[in-house]
């Protein structure tokens, strides 16, 4: 076969690619930056679509303007834009765990169509997909449909995230830049010393899962002297390179590929996407395997990294929800989680402000109000972590629990949620 002459034969213009699609089929995408944006745009106008379903996540685009008749939208974990038409009705939630949606789609999506961006293809006749691996490549060998779109701006990266051009039905050319991550704001007082605080108990040698924001950032900060740390994680945030640069990151004790990051997905500037580029020391894997519970129990001295919005006296974390609107979904928190609480030596933090608007809202509540989100159980909630401290509630009985979890909140209404404990009979 002359892969030269079959990617040619497979190159569509974007009018022409969208013909691929039949009705009542299901689309897939990957999340963020690999989402394929000039593919999804000609949804809004194909006329021949209806029933059809569009699987996407943590979109950072416009959402679609489309008849739901013809093309449903569904998130499986929502960014700004996905929020907003979420609750204007345009767009519908799949609850799930992170790790579950490769198997969730399999039993549910009809004739899937699997959509995404990739690197330009190597002289083997590959793709990558690049700062992505996600749900997608678990997909590729059952989907009825593959349409590609290539991208010059899409970084090449190794792992189980290689689609080959027999594998393509069709594919077209799109050059545009990738969508990247807003820049942190400055890390506030309260980030840094939670930051302190979780870097505190982190020791020499442990297996990192950590994420994008102010809070992971200031961890981060604070690993830097820090000696032979491992990542295998969900997402390759920007502050990796500092770890990877400051010699504290070597993947001696990756358990699934020594010496090697592994992740299944990655998102910031392009800084990281040319970090990435060609880089041997990545290996990209499905996502039911980075966060798979069953790959992860042999994992010694997992050390996860998570956000909430708010925890209750029992430790029940919510992290999904905010001021009664639903934010996000539930993510690979509750995979990692759980993971840490299994792992011999691991550790789980969950990190959030202790309050909110101005301290005029404690995020340490009495109890999570009806119609919350539970993203972490009471059960398998380890470490809770404020600019005030750090409460291990593993281990702990209730009332145990609820002093911990008041000593972390803010000072001002710490007397408040002691008079609140006492009304539950928690003290």
């Amino acid at each position: 076969m002359n892969i030269t002459n079959d990617y040619r034969r497979k190159l569509c213009s974007q009018a022409d690619v969208i013909t691929f699609i039949k009705p009542e089929t299901d689309l897939i995408t990957p999340l963020l930056a690999g989402e394929p944006y000039g593919l999804m745009k000609q949804l809004e106008t194909a006329g021949h679509l209806q029933g059809n379903r569009l699987f996407q996540m943590f979109s950072t685009r416009d959402v679609l303007e489309v008849d739901p008749e013809k093309v449903k939208l569904i998130s499986m974990f929502m960014g700004a834009t996905e929020r907003k038409a979420f609750k204007e009705g345009k767009l519908d939630l799949l609850p799930n765990h992170f790790s579950d949606i490769p198997a969730l789609l399999k039993q549910t999506a009809r004739n899937p169509v699997v959509m995404a961006v990739v690197s330009p293809m190597d002289k083997n006749g590959y793709f990558s997909l690049g700062t992505n691996c996600d749900h997608t490549a678990s997909l590729l060998s059952t989907a009825a449909t593959v349409l590609l779109e290539v991208n010059e701006n899409m970084p090449r990266t190794f792992g189980e995230n290689q689609i080959h051009i027999s594998q393509v039905t069709a594919l077209i050319e799109n050059h545009q830049m990738l969508p990247e991550a807003p820049a942190v704001l400055r890390q506030s007082e309260k980030d840094k010393r939670i930051g302190e605080h979780v870097a505190e108990l982190i020791d020499n040698g442990d297996v990192l899962q950590i994420g994008f924001g102010s809070i992971p950032n200031a961890i981060m900060d604070y690993l830097k002297h820090h000696r032979n740390l491992s990542i295998h994680t969900e997402m390759i945030p920007e502050k990796i390179i500092d770890l990877f640069d400051s010699g504290a990151v070597t993947n001696e004790n990756n358990p699934f590929y020594k010496g090697k990051m592994t992740a299944t997905f990655a998102y910031g500037s392009r800084s990281l996407y040319d970090f990435l580029h060609d880089n041997k020391d990545v290996y990209m894997l499905p996502v039911n395997k980075t966060n798979y519970i069953c790959e992860l129990q042999a994992v010694k001295n997992l050390v996860t990294v998570n956000a909430g919005v708010e925890v209750d006296f029992l430790g029940q974390v919510n992290s999904e929800m905010v001021g009664g609107n639903y934010w996000s979904s539930t993510g690979g928190q509750a995979d990692f989680q759980l993971a840490s609480r299994i792992s011999e030596g691991g550790k789980g933090f969950i990190c959030l402000h202790s309050t909110a608007k101005q301290d005029t809202i404690s995020k340490i509540v009495p109890t999570l109000k009806p119609g919350t989100p539970v993203t972490t159980s009471k059960n398998d909630v380890d470490y809770i972590v404020t600019e005030y401290g750090v409460a291990r509630l593993r281990g702990k009985a209730i009332r145990e629990r609820t002093k911990a979890i008041i000593d972390i909140a803010h000072p001002a209404f710490r007397e408040e949620l002691l008079f609140e404990a006492k009304k539950l009979g928690y003290v």
